[in-house]
């Protein structure tokens, strides 16, 4: 029993962060308590975020709270020192997790699980801390945890059924544009065996040209069967990584290791192909030709050029591999001033926005950020565009959004990123964090003051760029975009100012 009373001071007055006895404790809002260095190291990595949580209880503090020494608390563990408690071994937590199926509290299996926190609990907990919450059976929730998962697997198993599908039919277009290619060659091969002298080079230039298109478009096909059959590859892994997730007996183990499955990826925009573009149209153009040029050939010359359209199916086109490449789909942006934060001053030419300490415009108006230092371009976003954006000082979101984004308030949903209507980039000094729909994904990749932003709308493609003496890919979505897109940026406050880059059209 004795022992069993020192364990919990050791739990009492040690930090829950660095595991050790309280060194200069301090005390949240919400009542626990830790080492000052530790809790104030953990809020100083979100300070990006402006909110600031209790490592315990998640608890939210905006703004961050100022915390002053607990000099009770470090008079009573320079006391228990004094007696001769010591910090815990360090392997004293890990042994705990060991003991995961008890509950520390209660010394009870944990046989319940609360809705409420998410949390794994015993029976004890479910009628005192957690009286009132939303609690079932843990065999419950792992029921309905795995209907979930074979509904995920059964989801997997028909996007495989279906990509094989796929595979086949660009091999059969692969075969069909082979067989069009080559009979193409033999006919005009034919042709130009008439003309014998003055047509030989001719022939010679045509079979070229159909040999080119045939490798350009066979080539297309293949690219993209392989991206299918990695696509196929992956999913096959993820459905034996949820099938052995599934076959786990322990529901507890089932419920802990469920939260970390990764998400489903989007899938590839579906195939579709329309009949093939024959190459039949070169055996015409080289028998008009015969007919025609007979009696003019040795004045002049009209090249012969193939008709036959590339290999349609309905895919994204391929990424610009170059600067030059993307600034070929370069757009003119401007910040529309009647969505700009009252705080926002923007210049040249509505191209430049600047955090100010007064408000720069007093009307009223349904489109204005009223509660975000946020502004959107004028111009809808559809097809393909790339734009770039410069930012001085600390940081900028640079995003896109749709046009019935929320506007009004200070509420969370309205900033880029924390709702399903926008996706954003948060540069923060030289790091980054990917938002979209309250999801935050770190990035990384090396600090420039300058950001590229490609966007294929109808392929649902948007990459961010890192620009420098190169161009450095940060982050790519592959999604759907159901309405035209307008570019955002919302400035952090003091942090100088973010402006979209004069770009020249290649």
């Amino acid at each position: 029993m004795a022992q069993k009373g020192v364990q919990l001071d050791r739990e009492t007055f040690s930090c829950s962060i660095c595991l050790d006895l309280l060194k200069d404790p301090v005390t949240t809002p919400c009542g626990h308590s830790y080492c000052m260095n530790c809790i104030n190291d953990t809020w100083d990595e979100e300070d990006g975020k402006y909110i600031y949580r209790c490592p315990q209880c998640r608890k939210t503090f905006i703004p961050r709270p100022v915390l002053l020494k607990n000099t009770m608390l470090a008079v009573l563990v320079e006391e228990l020192k004094k007696t001769g408690l010591q910090a815990a071994p360090a392997d004293h937590c890990y042994a705990g997790k060991l003991q995961e199926n008890v509950c520390s509290r209660h010394d009870e299996m944990m046989k319940m699980f609360c809705h409420t926190d998410q949390q794994l609990i015993c029976y004890l907990c479910s009628v005192e801390e957690h009286k009132g919450h939303d609690t079932v059976s843990a065999a419950a929730e792992r029921a309905e945890r795995q209907r979930e998962l074979e509904g995920s697997r059964q989801n997997i198993q028909q996007r495989i059924q279906d990509r094989e599908k796929d595979v086949k039919l660009l091999q059969q277009q692969a075969e069909a544009i082979n067989l069009s290619a080559d009979k193409a060659v033999e006919d005009s091969e034919k042709i130009f065996t008439e003309l014998i002298r003055l047509l030989e080079k001719r022939s010679s230039d045509v079979k070229q040209q159909v040999r080119s298109q045939q490798k350009r478009e066979v080539s297309r096909v293949k690219e993209l069967q392989e991206k299918l059959e990695q696509e196929i590859t992956e999913l096959k892994r993820k459905d034996a990584e949820l099938k052995k997730l599934s076959h786990t007996e322990d529901h507890n183990q089932f419920l802990h290791n469920y939260p970390s499955l990764s998400p489903l990826s989007q899938s590839t925009s579906s195939i579709h192909i329309c009949p093939l573009s024959s190459f039949e149209d070169v055996t015409a153009a080289v028998s008009e030709v015969r007919d025609k040029l007979q009696d003019v050939l040795r004045e002049k010359w009209t090249n012969v050029s193939l008709t036959g359209s590339e290999v349609d199916v309905l895919l994204p086109q391929p990424e610009p591999k170059t600067r030059a490449g993307f600034l070929k789909y370069s757009r003119e942006i401007t910040l529309d001033p009647n969505t700009a934060h009252t705080q926002l001053l923007l210049s040249e030419g509505n191209r430049k926005a600047t955090v100010m300490s007064q408000q720069q415009s007093h009307s009223i108006h349904p489109d204005r950020f009223t509660g975000w230092y946020q502004v959107l371009s004028k111009e809808s976003l559809t097809g393909r565009c790339y734009w770039e954006v410069e930012r001085r000082g600390r940081g900028v979101y640079v995003a896109v959004a749709y046009k019935n984004i929320s506007r009004a308030g200070g509420l969370i949903d309205c900033v880029f990123g924390r709702n399903h209507k926008s996706w954003a980039l948060d540069c923060n000094n030289n790091s980054y964090t990917f938002w979209s729909n309250k999801v935050q994904t770190p990035v990384s990749g090396p600090g420039s003051s300058r950001l590229g932003v490609y966007l294929d709308h109808s392929a649902g493609i948007l990459s961010f760029y890192s620009i420098s003496e190169t161009m450095t890919l940060l982050h790519r979505v592959q999604t759907t975009f159901t309405q035209p897109l307008y570019a955002g940026l919302r400035v952090y406050w003091s942090s100088g100012d973010s402006k979209l880059s004069d770009v020249e059209t290649v």
